[in-house]
């Protein structure tokens, strides 16, 4: 095995520009594929953190005739110990509202939450850009979109009108932006008591919202947990449920990003096997005289295999420091308006390791094929025809 090993190694110094050259097909390979699944990746997890990040990855809400939940404590402790999966339960006081201001009137949705737990869900303090978040009775936060349509800043009063004919000024506190235009143009967020005290829900919620650590995990840890909340008028829903066509171009994205990952993988094994098969045809002197002084079918092979094995480790680490360059370069040019980066980078050392060990595996099997026609050369036909 030493032998073939040391072999191998003088035929790859022997032939530098062919080596060279394989070395360069397996690193731009391996470049190419890391870029793209890279990017890929991080397009997923930017379109998945702007879509689902700022949002419950699980509703519960009820199928009453009133559409409340009565006993909401109890639904938070039943969901808490459910599953170590769901973080940043919250609870939501909802209904449709209209907010009068001098030139007109607009349909709105009041939310009540206790702040501090909704705004690890929602985040709005990390969208204020604009005043304080609502701590008293009747101060509420809106968003970018409804302040400018309806001249409001922080500070100012707003004058809410419920269904029933209810009026309710009350004291905008702060301004904020959740980058979803729905959102900033329709919600007026205030605090739990607020929200029950306009809508007449007395102690009552509408919904119980949540996230899950996995985000994609949604869907079996809402199933678990509609098994175990014994309360019977309840629904619960998930993202994944509520988001199909985003799914569906997730998957898509994958899918594409795995085609494109095979198809560089099959043109790198094929260049390396019909180089390397050449070389059994350029060196079959020395082949055929190195089996006349002894040398095993076998030890032969091994040189083809030992010559795909060192290509491929060369080729995956050039590979890799290419790709990261590739990377940087995307990242440092291909910016949004305000600097960021148009896609974020995502670096998976897992992917990155894997990318490197295809590039390995593939080099290897393409050895075979040259390293089959090593073992069937007659060291007799080979020296004659020398």
């Amino acid at each position: 095995m030493r032998l073939s090993f040391n072999i191998a190694l003088r035929f790859l110094k022997s032939g530098k520009g062919q080596t060279a050259l394989i070395i360069l097909g397996i690193s731009v390979g391996v470049a190419v594929q890391l870029f793209i699944g890279s990017l890929i990746q991080g397009l997923q997890i930017s379109l998945v953190n702007t879509t689902i990040g700022r949002s419950p990855h699980i509703t519960i809400s009820s199928t009453n005739k009133d559409k409340t939940i009565k006993d909401w404590d109890r639904v938070i402790y039943e969901t808490k110990i459910s599953s170590p999966e769901i973080v940043n339960v919250s609870v939501a006081a909802d209904g449709p509202a209209s907010i009068d201001y001098e030139e007109d009137i607009d349909s709105v949705l009041l939310r009540g939450f206790n702040i501090y737990d909704v705004d690890k869900v929602y985040r709005f303090s990390d969208g204020l850009y604009e005043g304080t978040m609502p701590e008293k009775k009747d101060e509420v936060i809106i968003g970018r979109e409804l302040s400018k349509k309806s001249g409001t800043n922080a500070n100012d009063k707003i004058i809410l009108i419920t269904p029933s004919g209810g009026k309710t000024r009350l004291t905008v506190t702060g301004l904020y932006d959740l980058k979803v235009s729905s959102i900033n143009e329709t919600w007026v967020v205030t605090n739990l008591e607020t929200a029950q005290d306009i809508l007449g829900l007395d102690n009552n919620v509408t919904s119980v919202e949540m996230q899950v650590r996995q985000v994609f995990n949604a869907d079996s840890v809402a199933k678990k947990l509609k098994y175990t909340l014994s309360i019977g008028d309840l629904k619960v829903d998930n993202w994944k449920e509520q988001n199909e066509q985003l799914l569906s171009g997730l998957n898509g994205q994958s899918v594409s990003s795995y085609m494109i990952q095979v198809f560089v993988l099959v043109a790198v094994l094929l260049g390396i096997s019909s180089v390397l098969a050449i070389s059994v045809v350029q060196r079959s002197k020395q082949l055929g005289i190195l089996k006349a002084m002894g040398i095993r079918d076998r030890d032969a092979s091994l040189i083809f295999v030992f010559q795909g094995l060192m290509l491929g480790c060369l080729g995956a680490i050039l590979g890799i420091l290419f790709g990261f360059g590739l990377l940087l370069v995307f990242s440092k040019f291909a910016l949004n308006s305000d600097g960021t980066p148009l896609v974020p980078i995502y670096i998976n050392y897992r992917f990155i390791a894997l990318s490197g060990m295809f590039a390995i595996v593939s080099a290897m099997i393409a050895s075979l094929i040259p390293a089959r026609l090593s073992s069937k050369l007659n060291p007799i036909e080979v020296i004659k025809n020398g």
